[in-house]
């Protein structure tokens, strides 16, 4: 009896569930409507989700547009809900802005490096999900800047372009035979890329950079006669290409889901009629915890032509990879470095919360003109951990102040303090 009763039970329900999602897929999307975007234009929102005005209305993809809504930079939180008259159907989103043209007032820091930005920023420029960016830098004591302008979506198009100019400044650690020489570089470029959209989660980006590098030995040195040479200067051609998959899902500043990119550049010289070439593969993967916990692990992969040169490409720097080594420490022709720490919030307002925070940075690099085997060796391996903290302004995209100490698990004289705006990945 039982069990005749439980077979009536369950094809009561299936039959139930089938009739229900017949329904739903003879369902017509009659309107939509956003509420609450007062800068955000409501065409963009229209663009980014999968319901459209005139066609089916699928069970679940409410609830996938919603959270397509809550990814795109500018939008705090939203909300749906569909309203059914017969055959028509009506979606109504609501939408919580924040702050997203921004002044940029940014600082960090470790043992013989500070560094400060002012400038302005916006991620939603014109309400549309563009990037309007333009700063000024101070790092060692130069000067530096950079305009930066980002057109996801060109008149509605899947195309799209990414235009920077940009002039850096800064004292660049060069390893010689002898021993450590300060350079003064400086670095002014023109980039322009295209962007093709296959899909909101995949992208495809190519394009080319004119750029003049200049070096020349500082006044501050280590040695009483430096070796290399003095200054030179060197114009060069860049082209690059860069396929970028994204299934990361924001929920505030809680972030679950996956990305990585591929990366690929050759850059000519000019000056010696040669190329240079260079891959990198970058992957990133985030967990939620029990609503305050959040797991967060970044790769990255990299190989260049392997010269023999003082001027490889991958540093070894607490801004960029291992909180606490020090400022561009080493370079290296490859590397392999994993980021992992774990995010625990502990307290959350209406506009605060705050995080501690635990994290493991570990990498190896390849020395210039070196062989693979090298980054199996103990003195090209670096592992550091340490912890620290997080306070974020929830009403202001990316409001994140950072502070982390860092120590090496071998030695543990080799420590140091990296201060920061925004999260370290």
């Amino acid at each position: 009896m039982i069990i005749k009763s439980m077979h009536k039970l369950f094809f009561f329900f299936l039959t139930l569930s089938l009739c229900l999602n017949a329904y739903s897929e003879g369902l017509i999307v009659q309107k939509i409507d956003f509420h609450g975007n007062k800068k955000t234009k409501t065409t963009y929102l229209q663009s980014i989700i999968n319901c459209k005005i005139g066609e089916r209305y699928l069970a679940g993809v409410l609830e996938g547009d919603v959270q397509r809504l809550k990814n795109i930079a500018g939008i705090g939180n939203a909300s749906g809900r569909a309203d059914t008259l017969g055959q028509a159907v009506h979606l109504v989103f609501t939408i919580e802005e924040v702050r997203t043209l921004l002044p940029i007032i940014a600082f960090g820091g470790i043992r013989d490096n500070v560094w400060f930005q002012i400038g302005m920023t916006d991620i939603n420029w014109q309400g549309k999900g563009q990037f309007l960016s333009a700063h000024y830098q101070n790092n060692d004591r130069r000067h530096s800047g950079q305009f930066n302008y980002v057109v996801p979506y060109f008149r509605d198009t899947q195309w799209g372009f990414r235009t920077t100019i940009s002039h850096w400044e800064s004292r660049e650690p060069l390893f010689f035979p002898e021993g450590t020489v300060n350079y003064d570089y400086d670095n002014t470029s023109f980039a322009l890329q295209a962007i093709r959209h296959f899909d909101i989660h995949n992208r495809l980006e190519f394009g080319g950079s004119y750029f003049v590098e200049n070096y020349a030995q500082s006044e501050f040195q280590f040695l009483e006669n430096p070796p290399g040479p003095s200054q030179f200067r060197q114009p060069k051609w860049l082209s690059k290409i860069e396929y970028n998959q994204n299934y990361l899902n924001y929920h505030a500043f809680f972030i679950d889901g996956f990305r990585w990119l591929a990366q690929w550049q050759s850059v000519y010289n000019t000056t010696y009629s040669d190329w240079f070439n260079f891959g990198f593969f970058q992957g990133f993967y985030f967990k939620r915890f029990q609503e305050k916990g959040n797991l967060a692990m970044r790769l990255n992969l990299g190989v260049s032509t392997n010269n023999d040169s003082p001027f490889a490409p991958f540093v070894v720097d607490s801004h960029v990879n291992i909180r606490g080594v020090g400022n561009r420490i080493e370079r290296g022709t490859a590397q392999a470095v994993l980021n992992i720490e774990y995010r625990q919030t502990v307290f959350q307002t209406n506009l605060f919360a705050g995080q501690v925070v635990a994290f493991s940075d570990m990498g190896t690099w390849r020395n210039p003109g070196g062989n693979f085997r090298e980054m199996l060796d103990r003195e090209n391996f670096k592992h550091f951990v340490g912890g620290g903290a997080r306070l974020i302004y929830k009403k202001i995209y990316g409001a994140v102040l950072r502070i982390d100490y860092g120590f090496d698990l071998y030695d543990r004289n080799r420590r140091g303090l990296v201060l920061g705006l925004g999260q370290y990945f």
